[in-house]
């Protein structure tokens, strides 16, 4: 039977209706409703001419009157009053996804590995704690370090450390980066199956906003041009999609130069077995350097090759429209002019792959030279390019006055297709965007005239519909592109990281604290990139992040907790797939506390 009850702070005294009940086996009691303040309750005693205390028991006792109704152990009925006003500052919704993450993290022991950082450093405050809410946040709630700070304590475990820690926390995550990457990669053998026959490698940058350089943050040659200071970031990968380690470098190092000592490190730290090995990486890569550390011990390479820069005679053995074969289809040989000349062949062959091999070698390796050809990728090439041009065509019957435009060379941008003259006289344009007669000379003055450069169009188009890549591998030509046809996955991770989980936003200046905020987005990746694989790759990236964003629950005060996210397919699959359920119409504080023990049990 409930029963009143109070609390005293220095400025009121608050009542409640509260019952006694055995949690453990030992008695206790839990807040059923709360009555309210004892200011209000005197007003409203007064309205109904009786004391406070009076007021009081009469309405425990009607509360014990309207729940006196025999029940199953498993109803709860929950009174609520269209006359009474919430408490201020009291949350009463809470995140829940993060426990499908939290399982992972558990199961991968990186609880224990941060204890023995722990141990080793001789702090006090929870570092495991900081790490897993700055994990978890970076997938559900990315955001800076502050704001971070601020978001966790919408999860149903509250943090325990404070900001402060949290930035101390960044400085350890950094001086024990490989210990940690290293035994992490340890544990993942144990939950799931890496394929490290096959390995990828990228770079990315990331770009900060600042005017002067620094140890870590440096100027140099970035992917998207961009006149910021960058830090560069390596990333391995299995042949399954899955990270093994990463590295941070200062912007202006060379990322040829990260992939030997980190394949060696790696290697080394991770007890990997190196022989009969295939690394993939992209045409930046495609060192001679590279190449022959990777045919040692039976290794081998598949690298992405620019036709471009092919040597004159290899270029003219690619362009030869002779020998041209059909993928499993090796004892025909095709003319590709003869198919491309007639339109209906053209339109039959609009998928096929053709492919020829080029027997090359540089410095030092020997190698294969697969190309491909395909004339839908050829078509696509096209049309992305008229598009640029038409933009190009734009800009140039804008310029009327004949300023100077900045010209661009990156194979992305439009600008690359301009071409400027330099005259002394200034050309006036008209509404049709042609030059009128009416030109001011002015000997003393630059004027700047532009077209569409013809030449570098005409250039381009001869490449389009080929790719290339360089291999020591024998075997089946569908194998190798298969292998470089994952490739993708590593690409997508750095999306993933930059777009979903807001990597670039770092707001720190120490470079301690920068490589520690990126092991952070490493095992967010990690972790993240699990739980696609434990879900078999059924939902999406956006699926999945929102789903676990949106999975929050209602705290009805005294009994438990409510679901306030839609139950689909995916929440059943990850509630099947971690053993716990979170979709009952209420859940208890007991039965949550059972399901946070679960996740930390082995």
């Amino acid at each position: 039977m409930a029963r009143k009850s109070y609390s005293k702070s220095k400025n009121c005294k608050t009542y409640y209706v509260i019952e006694d009940y055995y949690r453990n086996g030992k008695r206790t009691t839990r807040i059923l409703e709360t009555i309210g303040k004892e200011k209000d309750i005197m007003e409203w005693s007064a309205k109904d001419n009786l004391s406070v205390d009076a007021w009081i028991d009469r309405y425990v006792n009607n509360y014990n009157r309207e729940h006196s109704v025999p029940n199953p152990t498993n109803e709860v009925i929950i009174t609520k009053y269209a006359d009474k006003i919430i408490p201020k500052y009291q949350a009463r919704t809470f995140n829940i996804g993060y426990l499908f993450l939290k399982k992972i993290y558990y199961d991968l022991k990186i609880d224990k590995i941060i204890k023995e950082v722990t141990k080793k450093h001789k702090f006090t405050f929870d570092l495991n704690e900081v790490l897993s809410n700055l994990v978890f946040a970076r997938i559900i709630f990315p955001a800076s370090k502050l704001k971070t700070y601020q978001l966790t304590k919408n999860f149903i475990e509250n943090p325990k450390y404070d900001i402060q820690n949290l930035y101390k926390g960044l400085t350890y995550f950094k001086i024990n980066l490989d210990f940690i990457q290293k035994e992490i990669y340890n544990n993942t053998k144990n939950i799931i199956d890496r394929n490290t026959r096959i390995t990828y490698f990228d770079c990315t940058n990331y770009y900060f906003s600042i005017k002067e350089e620094d140890k870590l943050r440096k100027y140099g040659k970035s992917k998207d041009h961009k006149p910021n200071p960058i830090v560069g970031m390596g990333l391995f990968m299995d042949g399954n999609g899955i990270p093994i380690a990463m590295n941070i470098y200062p912007g202006n190092e060379s990322e040829t130069k990260k992939l030997i000592p980190l394949q060696e490190k790696i290697v080394q730290d991770f007890n990997l077995d190196c022989k009969d090995t295939i690394i993939c990486t992209d045409a930046a890569m495609c060192t001679d350097e590279i190449k022959q550390f990777n045919i040692k011990d039976g290794r081998s390479f598949v690298i992405t090759q620019s036709i471009k820069k092919l040597k004159q005679k290899y270029k003219e053995e690619v362009f030869d429209d002779d020998g041209w074969r059909i993928l499993g289809k090796i004892d025909k040989v095709y003319n590709l002019n003869d198919i491309l000349s007639d339109e209906n062949l053209t339109e039959q062959h609009t998928e096929t792959i053709f492919y020829k091999i080029i027997k090359t070698e540089t410095a030092n390796v020997v190698q294969d030279l697969i190309v491909t050809f395909q004339i839908k990728y050829r078509n696509y090439l096209r049309n992305v390019r008229n598009g640029q041009i038409q933009r190009a065509m734009n800009m140039i019957n804008q310029n009327k006055s004949g300023e100077k435009i900045k010209l661009g060379t990156n194979q992305n941008d439009y600008r690359r297709f301009i071409k400027e003259s330099v005259s002394t006289i200034k050309p006036i344009k008209n509404d049709k965007g042609t030059n009128s007669l009416n030109e001011v000379n002015n000997k003393d003055a630059n004027y700047y005239t532009y077209s569409i450069d013809e030449n570098a169009i005409r250039d381009e188009e001869k490449y389009d519909g080929y790719y290339g890549l360089t291999t020591n591998l024998v075997g089946d030509v569908s194998d190798i592109l298969n292998i470089v046809k994952q490739r993708w996955e590593i690409e997508e991770s750095f999306r993933i990281m930059k777009d979903d989980f807001d990597s670039g936003t770092v707001y720190l200046s120490r470079e301690d604290r920068i490589i520690g905020h990126f092991l952070t987005c490493f095992l967010s990746l990690l972790i993240y990139r699990i739980l696609e694989n434990k879900l078999q790759y059924k939902y999406t990236n956006t699926q999945i992040i929102e789903k676990l964003k949106e999975m929050e629950v209602f705290e009805q005060k005294g009994f438990g907790y409510e679901p306030g996210y839609v139950r689909d397919d995916l929440t059943d699959d990850l509630h099947e797939i971690f053993g716990f359920r979170t979709d009952f119409e209420i859940t208890s504080y007991e039965n949550y506390k059972k399901i946070f023990d679960s996740i930390k049990r082995r």
